[in-house]
């Protein structure tokens, strides 16, 4: 809250030409720009707006090597453990701080003068955006303009104050909901809002917003004036999207439990959710709208795109339909960003020489299951096995990668895969093929399972970049412009939530609410993109058993895209087997590789190990605010615990 009232400060600096920051330097008086010409039309209100997308962390490349999955899902290679990752792994939240890791903290909270983007975290960004949001439409009577054009812009102060307050309670639970312009030397007294109320304003916000914003930037008369250059402007969607976020996340077990007492689904939030995604999803279904699932064989353009001119990831190739419904801007960085950082990070040492590798777990890995519909492995006596044709599904020990999901065939590099298509020194002839089983010898250097500089888990993550993303293939090189950016919300997310959201509002995966899709409609249509059979009917009877597909479901399609961590919190799951572990896979290859199809590579001795136990407890469910803000004044309270 301190930050609060010094980046309003900043603000002012910054929105008017910083008038009074600058008073050492002599300064024409025409300079001066008052609040009557900073709000007066179009170009100067909607000026005055743009910045709030500039608030926006793109967490994807916040740092050279960024930290953004802090569930079960990923873990470091050993000894990089200056990351919030594995600090979370510890148990040592406070670890987001920059008051407690200098410079080398996470995307929400650090600061480096490198280059501009690595200032732009959620703590500082969001405050500072909410001032902002609030300034705007305290001073919407200043416009002079049209109808249309006013409500393009309090249609973006409405999402962008809602949007910033969201993603603060999500990590920090309820908070002061701050929607007017505070003094900035007035006595701080706000109390901290219940979960639960902060989201009903914040629902407030995003249905407004809804109600003012386009579809579709390029059909308004004045986006006609930046036609094929609105993509990352917020549309009627993305706030549709975020207010049935909003309520499904305040529905959930976690914040439920911080309103009321009850950790079980709050009903009522999820049926007002699904409804929300319902209105959503009957646009783009109704074909209203450029939003629409990506065709599997252009999956990877939801994240990444090469040679294409430094082209934002998120739309098919041609333009013709976009998944990602909400995702933050380069920040004048291009491509450049990702391109010699984030995505040099993925396939260990020999293949980038970059000294940071972020591995799949194994028991994530796991999640993806069979092509046939089938999860790979069930719980079953308290413990995760694989599930074989004894227990009802297709997984078969002796060959692991046969006939799983495709999504995991584009996600995830095992043992065998090709990772290097073009020429090699003899003597790195063995790096062709990924040597992922488990080493017989701690010496042997043909292998990329060296726990420090290869994979721990006996898995590498390619989710984001292709396999010629090496030292020798080089499609990474600048002159191809590689450009890497994980969504905030794309379309298939929405889908999955709406399946939560309906069935726990009425009990079953055929719940239909506000859309002609069911359910497990919606789930299946999310398979039959990745050419998954249905939801097994074993799964569809009771609302327990399918909610365990609808996780499972999230897990894979969403997979190391940030909501992991989140996810299990909401469902309070944090803390509880099989999610508090982390696994690597041990194996002997049987025979040579099929260099065709590493699938079919036969294995023995297939087992699991653990690599780490989280030993969480409750306090872990809430990250610990900043010690100098819970210390201003008595209703700003710290979380219970920390």
């Amino acid at each position: 809250m301190k930050q609060y009232i010094k980046l309003f400060l900043m603000s002012l600096c910054l929105t008017f030409s910083m008038t009074a920051c600058t008073d050492y330097l002599d300064k024409a008086p025409e300079s001066d720009i008052s609040d009557a010409d900073a709000f007066k039309d179009w170009q100067n209100f909607q000026g005055f707006t743009e910045e709030l997308y500039y608030c926006v962390p793109n967490f994807t490349y916040c740092y050279w090597n960024n930290s953004f999955n802090w569930g079960e899902d990923e873990i470091l290679n050993f000894g990089r453990d200056y990351f919030f990752g594995p600090k979370v792994d510890q148990g040592d939240f406070w670890g987001w701080q920059r008051e407690f890791d200098g410079w080398q903290c996470c995307w929400m909270d650090h600061s480096d003068g490198g280059m501009p983007r690595m200032n732009h975290t959620l703590w500082t960004g969001a405050w500072y955006g909410i001032r902002k949001a609030n300034m705007g439409l305290a001073n919407l009577d200043k416009f002079n303009g049209t109808k249309e054009q006013r409500e393009l812009i309090e249609g973006q102060l409405y999402f962008f104050r809602g949007w910033f307050h969201f993603e603060l309670m999500q990590f920090f639970g309820g908070l002061p909901y701050i929607d007017t312009v505070l003094p900035a030397g007035e006595k701080l007294t706000l109390p901290r809002l219940s979960y639960a109320e902060c989201a009903e304003k914040a629902a407030a916000d995003f249905r407004k917003a809804a109600d003012l914003l386009p579809i579709d930037w390029d059909k308004t008369n004045i986006g006609r004036n930046t036609l094929g250059k609105n993509q990352l402007r917020v549309t009627k969607i993305a706030a549709l999207g975020y207010l049935g976020k909003n309520l499904l996340f305040a529905g959930s077990p976690l914040m439920n439990q911080e309103s009321t007492g009850s950790a079980t689904y709050n009903k009522e939030f999820c049926q007002r959710a699904a409804q929300a995604f319902g209105e959503l999803l009957s646009l783009v279904d109704g074909g209203e709208t450029q939003f629409g699932l990506i065709p599997f064989e252009e999956y990877s353009s939801n994240f990444m795109t090469i040679g294409l001119n430094e082209r934002m990831p998120g739309q098919t190739t041609d333009l013709k339909i976009t998944e990602a419904i909400f995702r933050p801007s380069s920040f004048g960085q291009g491509h450049n960003g990702t391109e010699w950082g984030q995505a040099k990070a993925y396939g260990g040492y020999d293949l980038t020489e970059t000294g940071v590798t972020f591995l799949p777990t194994a028991n994530y890995v796991n999640y993806y299951g069979m092509a046939d519909g089938t999860p790979a492995y069930i719980l079953k006596n308290g413990k995760m096995v694989p599930n074989t044709s004894a227990e009802g599904g297709s997984f078969d020990p002796t060959h692991p990668w046969k006939n799983r999901d495709p999504r995991f065939y584009h996600d995830i590099i095992f043992d065998g895969c090709k990772v290097v298509e073009g020429t090699l020194d003899a003597n790195k002839e063995w790096l062709r093929y990924a040597n992922l089983q488990t080493r017989k010898d701690p010496n042997d250097k043909q292998s990329l399972r060296d726990i420090t500089n290869g994979s721990r888990t006996g898995y590498l993550n390619y989710k984001f970049i292709n396999v010629r993303c090496n030292n020798y293939d080089k499609d990474w090189d600048y002159s191809l412009g590689m450009h890497m950016c994980v969504p905030y919300m794309r379309l298939a997310d929405v889908y999955l939530m709406y399946a939560e959201a309906a069935a726990e509002a009425q009990g079953s995966s055929t719940a239909k609410i506000n859309c002609g899709l069911t359910a497990l409609d919606a789930i299946n249509k999310i398979r039959e993109r990745a050419g998954v059979k249905p939801v097994a009917d074993k799964y569809t009877n009771s609302l327990e058993d399918f909610m365990s597909e609808v996780r499972r479901e999230r897990a894979v399609e969403l997979s190391f895209e940030g909501h992991r961590f989140n996810d299990l919190r909401r469902w309070l799951l944090l803390d509880k087997y099989p999610y508090n572990i982390k696994t690597s896979q041990e194996f002997t290859r049987v025979g040579d590789i099929n260099k065709d199809d590493p699938s079919q590579n036969q294995v023995s001795e297939f087992r699991e190990e653990i690599i780490l136990t989280r030993n969480f407890t409750s306090k872990h469910y809430w990250l610990p605010l900043k010690k100098v803000d819970t210390s201003m004044y008595l209703e700003f309270k710290q979380n219970p615990g920390w």
